[in-house]
């Protein structure tokens, strides 16, 4: 039987709580051997509540019935190397992981699972030939889809990647699934091509035409920047992929993110005076 939604009010405060988290900078040893406490002290950074960025609009309603029941969530993670884990110290520093680890704290009791359906180097046509697959396997509630870095990295045009994500959306969607598009991240090689800021607007006219939510992952990095953190204390030497700090911060605001919307309270057609 589903419990009624003020049953887990607890997690309505546990989900509002400001979202701080102090990580220290990436360790590059300057020599071989060198160990993180030979080295000198390291200025720590605030991963801050990027709330104003990250709120997603819709209010991920299956996700929102799961909690509310305690019953269990099974959650995709469908990208390339950032979702993979490309420039993060194991698999455990991955964004998936820590987004596990994020919402299972938030939400004690239920069962949250994170798939982390991450490949290296591929586009949209990739991950879209391999999802059915995965999502037969996964039995996703929710998708998270982190695409299209690599498009604007091979300088590929973009209607060709919005008609697949359109089609993706629409895949997934079919499954009964919540989706939560995931757009490039802000990093120097990506800013180099001219097409960066047009494929992120183009995702995100895309996930409002479709109705699906959107992780504003290059504005919330650009924020990130714009608050004097330079490139090196979020990415890796690549100046490409996110490096533990930033998963970190990555998966706690956008488990930040997911928490708002799952106990965000339901206006009822019946709450709606008319004017």
């Amino acid at each position: 039987m589903i419990r009624p939604l003020g049953s887990f009010a607890h997690f309505v405060a546990a989900s509002l709580a400001a979202t701080v988290l102090c990580l220290p900078p990436p360790y590059a040893p300057t020599q071989a051997g060198e160990s993180r406490e030979g080295a000198a002290a390291e200025p720590a950074y605030a991963c801050s509540d990027n709330a104003h960025l990250a709120r997603l609009s819709a209010p991920l309603a299956r996700m929102r019935r799961l909690i509310a029941a305690g019953r269990p969530v099974a959650i995709m993670a469908l990208g390339s190397s950032s979702t993979a884990g490309a420039g993060a110290s194991g698999p455990t520093a991955s964004y998936p992981a820590r987004l596990e680890a994020e919402l299972r704290s938030r939400f004690p009791g239920v069962a949250i699972t994170v798939l982390n359906r991450g490949v290296n180097g591929e586009e949209a046509a990739d991950m879209l030939a391999r999802f059915d697959q995965a999502a037969a396997e996964d039995k996703p509630d929710v998708v998270l889809w982190q695409v299209g870095t690599n498009a604007v990295l091979r300088d590929d045009p973009i209607g060709p990647v919005d008609r697949l994500i359109v089609e993706g959306l629409t895949r997934m969607k079919a499954l009964g699934a919540d989706v939560v598009l995931i757009d490039p991240q802000f990093a120097p090689r990506v800013l180099a091509k001219p097409d960066a800021e047009s494929m992120v607007s183009d995702i995100a006219a895309t996930s409002a035409r479709r109705g699906v939510d959107l992780f504003p992952r290059f504005a919330v990095m650009r924020e990130w920047h714009d608050a004097a953190i330079p490139f090196e204390a979020f990415l890796s030497p690549d100046l490409l992929h996110m490096n533990d700090w930033g998963y970190a911060c990555f998966a706690k605001l956008l488990g930040a993110a997911i928490a708002e919307a799952v106990t965000r309270p339901v206006v009822s057609a019946g709450a709606i005076t008319s004017k």
